[in-house]
């Protein structure tokens, strides 16, 4: 018997385990310390009403005869598909029903459409990334490439036609950074997927933050992306489905490699190892797409958008240099006085309670930066900003 060795190249941990494992043994030496904790991704709002309502009413279907349901479609049910569908319609981007799967959340499929791509491909990830995307491809054996993210591009690394890559990762609105692509900016990445022969795995876990209408929701609001580009959405961080678990990615009909559908070979892997996400959680998620439930969402993004405008009062009143917050729940800023991320991670928490992610976690060019969420309570936002200046100013 042999393992898979490729899994020993992985680091020790998870980054996010790391942080906590610092941020216990901080608590177990400091017990009477008030710690604020803005590094995490997850959300503090509760599921709305509508969403609530809507999974009560399907568990109640679950517990009568006449009414429940055993194995759903893999790809999921219609009703909410079509939701997905409709709601694409409104950026006038058309999906045929059978290219929207529904999912346990884009993580779970960023990692799992791999099994569709052969081990020897050439992989693009920009550097500062999101782990998932290099962890699940060095768990495969695939040659990693990274494209450099930096002040001085904004964050937004643009294709280089020198390199020659297969897959590429592209997140817009950008986790650890917050940055987004305009239209101009995608369709430079398009026109090169496409003359490259590659495919674009578009991350868009955080469209509904985006408020400014130059940059696209969407990849498939760019032409010629339905032949290049598989695309993946969360409703975690739009609708607070962190625990409850549900998210799409679109496959278009018109992407194909070698003569081969990727549409059909992505129904064949969830077919085979996937037996779909539960009813009472698709009927919650269908809620959210309703009159009501977009009125309640849209209440809870506003409050996540009121703390993101918190921080970057805050690092604008201080002269700190970052990105983000304007268009994504995350604020990357750089760390004072040139700091090392985690030499930064350490002396925040120590000196004001306040638990950040140290960017040297998300790749080499985080290193002198770190990444802040707008995830917290109103309450705390400001609280971890007050110290935060307070700190920075003694």
């Amino acid at each position: 018997m042999k393992i898979n060795t490729n899994y020993t190249q992985l680091k020790e941990s998870y980054l996010f385990a790391g942080i906590a494992k610092r941020v216990k043994e901080f608590s177990e030496s400091n017990p009477d310390a008030s710690i604020i904790k803005m590094g995490i991704g997850d959300v503090t709002r509760p599921l709305c009403t509508a969403v609530v309502d809507a999974m009560k009413n399907a568990a109640d279907e679950m517990g009568k005869a006449e009414t429940f349901r055993g194995y759903g479609p893999e790809q999921g049910y219609d009703f909410l598909r079509e939701k997905i569908k409709d709601y694409y319609a409104e950026n006038s981007v058309e999906l045929a029903l059978d290219e929207v799967f529904i999912s346990d959340g884009a993580k779970s499929d960023l990692g799992n459409i791999l099994d569709i791509f052969d081990k020897d491909n050439t992989v693009l990830i920009p550097d500062p990334v999101y782990p998932v995307y290099v962890d699940t491809n060095i768990m495969d054996g695939r040659k990693i490439v990274f494209a450099d993210a930096s002040a001085e591009n904004g964050f937004l690394p643009m294709p280089d036609d020198s390199v020659d890559a297969d897959i590429i990762y592209i997140c817009s609105p950008n986790n650890p950074t917050g940055a987004a692509y305009n239209r101009e900016q995608l369709t430079e990445w398009v026109n090169y997927a496409n003359s490259h022969s590659a495919v674009i795995l578009y991350d868009a876990a955080y469209e509904s933050f985006i408020s400014d209408s130059a940059l696209p929701k969407s990849i498939y609001e760019i032409k010629g992306a339905e032949t290049c580009a598989i695309e993946f959405c969360s409703l975690s961080k739009t609708a607070g489905f962190t625990g409850t678990r549900c998210g799409y990615t679109i496959v278009p009909k018109a992407l194909v490699s070698d003569g081969v559908s990727l549409n059909k070979l992505w129904l064949r892997r969830q077919t085979t190892k996937f037996n779909g996400v539960s009813y009472v959680v698709q009927k919650g998620a269908e809620a959210i797409f309703t009159a009501e439930g977009r009125k309640q969402i849209k209440e809870n993004i506003e409050y996540y958008r009121r703390n993101a405008k918190v921080i970057t009062d805050t690092l604008d009143s201080l002269g700190i240099w970052y990105t983000g917050g304007k268009n994504s729940p995350y604020v990357w800023m750089e760390c004072p006085n040139n700091m090392n991320s985690w030499d930064f991670f350490d002396y925040l928490l120590k000196n004001a309670g306040v638990v950040g992610t140290p960017g040297e976690g998300f790749g080499n060019n985080g290193k002198n930066f770190f990444r802040l969420t707008a995830f917290s309570t109103y309450e705390n936002t400001q609280e971890a900003m007050r110290r935060l200046t307070e700190m920075l100013k003694k």
